[in-house]
């Protein structure tokens, strides 16, 4: 009798627990769900649901299932879409933010490793004073930094380029940190066997521990892809002319081109981080554990 009520609270307790996660999840996944509903909603569908219906005969389930139904679009339509190509030159701007945030992506993986090894498996006098001084980069707010580093960039001639755009996230604290740690994973004995292979520190950067700690890379591009894609502030400082604009700074400007029109506005959003979402469903499935030591013996 005591097992079974023992059970029974175990049960309900973790269907409250479920329950509340559940309306968590909701209320945050809500905003998204709007916005993604109103970019195929047509003309007759309500952008903003009512909160209740006139029939004053509905009881507050029945109104709650009311509200609910009106996040869905009656009518969809991909029109608005369309629109939103064809009136702005998104096609222009989508591939503006795939190149830039591609080669922030290639070029941060690059130097972080190549700072992050060195770090990590070589002997040198002053290692770990400099590798507390670049984690404690991390604590700088950007915007302390976002002057000088405008007036870097306009002193190199980089204004008004991608590789402006780029400039201040070509390597990171984050990253350097991220790497330095999956190459201390690394067994030392494979390093050693590639150095009886003749194998020089850059082989071995190359050839024994980027192929080991894949996850880690992996783990670092999405993060580098996903702030680049989104960045804002930074592009605004530094394009002035429009064919250099990323995508965010493309949807800010939907405000002024399409006025309160929300159903263009909400496409133009979602076309945005569309490319975000998708890059992660493909890179995810190369997030496993590395088998770097699979073939040691112990």
């Amino acid at each position: 009798m005591v097992l079974k009520q023992n059970r029974y609270w175990k049960w309900l307790s973790q269907g409250v627990t479920y329950a509340l996660l559940g309306v968590i999840a909701l209320a945050m996944l809500l905003p998204l769900l709007w916005l993604v509903s109103t970019a195929f909603k047509g003309q007759e569908d309500n952008i903003f649901p009512v909160a209740a219906s006139k029939d004053l005969s509905l009881s507050p389930l029945e109104n709650i299932v009311f509200f609910l139904k009106q996040l869905f679009p009656i009518h969809p339509t991909g029109h608005n879409f369309v629109s939103v190509w064809q009136q702005q030159p998104f096609g222009q701007y989508f591939l503006n933010s795939l190149f830039v945030s591609s080669l922030t992506v290639t070029l941060n993986v690059l130097f972080s490793s190549l700072a992050a090894y060195p770090l990590a498996r070589l002997n040198f006098k002053g290692k770990d004073f400099i590798f507390a001084v670049v984690v404690s980069t991390i604590m700088i707010p950007f915007q302390i930094v976002m002057i000088p580093l405008y007036v870097l960039v306009v002193e190199l001639g980089l204004k008004n380029t991608y590789l402006g755009v780029i400039f201040p996230a070509i390597a990171s604290a984050f990253g350097i940190f991220l790497l330095r740690q999956a190459f201390q994973g690394v067994p030392k004995e494979l390093e050693e066997a590639a150095r009886i292979d003749g194998c020089t520190d850059l082989g071995i950067w190359w050839h024994i521990m980027l192929p080991s700690v894949r996850p880690a890379l992996v783990t670092l591009a999405i993060f580098v892809f996903i702030g680049s894609w989104g960045e804002f502030l930074w592009p605004l400082i530094i394009l002035d002319q429009p064919e250099y604009y990323t995508l965010p700074l493309a949807v800010s400007n939907l405000f002024s081109a399409f006025g309160l029109n929300w159903r263009l506005i909400a496409a133009g959003s979602v076309i945005s981080i569309a490319p975000v979402l998708l890059f992660f469903l493909i890179m995810q499935r190369y997030i496993v554990p590395s088998e770097a030591g699979s073939g040691l013996k112990g």
